[in-house]
């Protein structure tokens, strides 16, 4: 069974908040969120559009997501105006049985190694949607940098 099918239950628009880990000021930024989760072709992808803000100026992005049958890949496609600028992160990950979505990609981080960005993507029975994003030093350390909590 695709992962998908459990992200689709929580299809419709979500109110909550977006909690930052501020990397200007080190401290964390709260502020309100929206999120929109609509199936895509029948199903076979499905697209996180989600809207917070940082100091008071709105941000938005949009996370298309994918499942590869053969490969049992979930892929992932992330645009942000805060994080990502004009630039599209690819991510993938393996099948999670328990319906959570779980991808990584990288980006540029000049002059050093690139470094590594996880998406988290939790359903709670149609109920609740949890997107966590965590930074990926070089080295391998996961630092949390984005908690976004959803509900109807």
């Amino acid at each position: 069974m695709s992962p998908l099918n459990q992200l689709a239950s929580s299809t419709g628009s979500w109110h909550g908040h977006n909690k930052l880990q501020d990397p200007h000021t080190n401290n964390p930024a709260d502020s309100p969120a929206t999120a929109t989760l609509t199936a895509l072709l029948g199903g076979r992808f499905m697209r996180l559009d989600y809207t917070w803000a940082y100091q008071g100026t709105p941000q938005e992005g949009s996370i298309l997501i994918g499942y590869e049958v053969e490969a049992e890949r979930v892929t992932a496609h992330w645009i942000d105006s805060w994080h990502m600028g004009d630039k599209v992160m690819a991510c993938q990950g393996p099948a999670n049985p328990g319906g959570e979505i779980s991808v990584r990609g990288s980006y540029a981080a000049p002059p050093g190694p690139d470094w590594g960005w996880r998406i988290t993507i939790t359903p709670h029975e149609g109920q609740r949607l949890a997107v966590v994003m965590h930074n990926i030093w070089p080295e391998g350390k996961e630092e949390l940098a984005v908690e976004a909590d959803y509900t109807r």
